[in-house]
């Protein structure tokens, strides 16, 4: 079974400084038939304006991804890290027993875009850590490349939960394919382009949950950019 988070469906802010859309409930927006999927929790589309950003401010027991569509963000934490994280990088950043981070646009000029999202760990109370990876865009380019796992495995980062973050940039026409082991379910994220996904449309911004099904099937009906993620 698939189905459908249509993009026009999800929450929406506007601060000026932040423009900012909720697949799930986040902050003043709640609605209770989408408090997350699975183990993902929070999937945000941000874009943050030159020089804005989020100030110091804590998190606990919580796996924070980020991943940038667009423009740089510039990162600091209480565990000492400095970091700029730019188009092709993704962020990993374990909450664990407590951590105080901020996070800015380092631009004077452009805007930043990117997708915010927290899973919910496997254990609660761990230590807290920064994990930060380039990823080439070969890897991505019509294909699903793995961006982050459990244990880190084939150079993926490490994600302290079953499961599975891939990305994919789609030449229009092309296919590609995902099988879901037994029991498992499915995420995907279009971030840009259109495509069918078991013969299901998305446009940009949309996002669709799978459970029940064997084999995923994703044709770009335009050249398009997601993530999908593989749950338990």
């Amino acid at each position: 079974m698939i189905t459908l988070r249509k993009s026009a469906d999800r929450g929406h802010a506007n601060y000026g400084w932040l423009d900012t859309r909720y697949t799930f409930s986040f902050a003043d927006y709640y609605d209770p038939a989408h408090m997350g999927f699975r183990a993902l929790r929070v999937i945000n589309e941000d874009v943050v304006g030159p020089g804005a950003g989020f100030p110091t401010h804590g998190h606990r027991d919580m796996e924070i991804v980020t991943y940038v569509l667009s423009g740089a963000i510039e990162h600091k934490d209480s565990l000492g890290t400095g970091a700029i994280l730019k188009v092709g990088e993704l962020q990993r950043m374990s909450a664990g027993r407590g951590v105080q981070h901020s996070e800015f646009n380092p631009s004077k000029s452009e805007p930043l875009h990117l997708l915010q999202i927290w899973l919910l760990p496997e254990a609660r109370g761990l230590a807290p850590e920064y994990e930060q990876r380039a990823f080439p865009e070969q890897d991505r380019r019509n294909k699903l490349g793995l961006l982050a796992a459990r244990g880190g495995r084939d150079g993926a980062l490490n994600i302290h939960q079953d499961v599975a973050i891939y990305a994919a940039l789609l030449d229009k026409g092309v296919t590609v394919k995902h099988s879901l082991a037994p029991g498992r379910h499915a995420w995907l994220q279009l971030a840009r382009g259109k495509v069918k996904l078991n013969n299901v449309e998305l446009s940009a911004g949309d996002g669709a949950s799978v459970s029940g099904e064997a084999q995923l099937e994703v044709v770009a009906s335009a050249d398009a950019e997601f993530l999908l993620f593989d749950l338990a």
